[in-house]
């Protein structure tokens, strides 16, 4: 099953872009763009999201093999994964370590969470809204202040909301998410059994972020042993957008 991708940037070494979730590949499109100059950059719809196929299942491993197989390199190269996109791209270079020459994680860690239910209400308070009487995209985004106050966080779930001939729909599989949440802040620590990846690893974190802890930091240390650790000042989770020429520098002296 090939994902969608967007490729900017023609010549030098290929960096790849795993994005969170309810998110789309285009949302890297403003740290892709300063890195093209020098870098072929490719931005991946995750399964489930954007213009990708959608699955039957969640499982991180799939996930993984899924973008493996879209990517293909022809020589090694640099992954970059935020949250979920973070944790697809750690089972990547865990299971195909041949494909990953360096490897930067954003705000995540190799390990389950305890819950998802800040996301299982997005995905409720999507499903619930009724887009058979939704005519312009200001009535979506209307009718879900209340749910969904931070006009941030509603203007990211709404770039998911596309019209087709036939109406309105959610380019997610808002379905699965929501009955795989489990799977989805889990970690497949079982079944990647004593799997380690020992190239260079980047660890990125948002300092008013509670994403990482001690717990992830033994993991991480344990999985990927070559890393070291960035903390960027004034970024939450969402550190490439709320810090993003902080983000970029970061990038950049990494990547070279």
């Amino acid at each position: 099953m090939s994902l969608h991708t967007t490729v900017l940037g023609d010549h030098g070494p290929t960096v790849a872009f795993c994005h969170g979730l309810f998110g789309q590949g285009k949302n890297w499109t403003q740290i892709a763009k300063a890195l093209s100059t020098d870098h072929r950059v490719v931005l991946v719809d995750m399964p489930n999201h954007g213009r990708s196929p959608w699955t039957e299942t969640f499982d991180y491993l799939d996930l993984a093999d899924q973008v493996a197989e879209t990517l293909r390199p022809e020589a090694p190269l640099a992954l970059v994964g935020h949250s979920m996109g973070g944790k697809i791209a750690m089972c990547l270079a865990l299971r195909h370590p041949d494909l990953v020459e360096r490897l930067a994680v954003v705000d995540i860690g190799p390990v389950a969470y305890e819950s998802g239910r800040e996301f299982v209400g997005y995905i409720e308070t999507m499903r619930a809204l009724d887009l058979t009487r939704i005519e312009r995209r200001d009535e979506a985004e209307e009718a879900l202040r209340e749910a969904v106050p931070n006009p941030v966080v509603r203007s990211f779930l709404l770039q998911n909301l596309r019209r087709t001939d036939d109406g309105w729909h959610w380019q997610l599989n808002l379905e699965l998410l929501g009955e795989e949440m489990a799977g989805l802040v889990g970690w497949p620590a079982a079944e990647l059994g004593e799997a380690t990846y020992d190239g260079p690893v980047l660890w990125v974190g948002g300092a008013d972020s509670d994403y990482i802890s001690d717990e992830s930091a033994g993991e991480m240390d344990r999985r990927f042993p070559r890393n070291r650790r960035v903390l960027v000042k004034g970024a939450g989770h969402w550190v490439h957008s709320e810090q993003p020429d902080v983000f970029l520098e970061v990038m950049r002296r990494f990547l070279a």
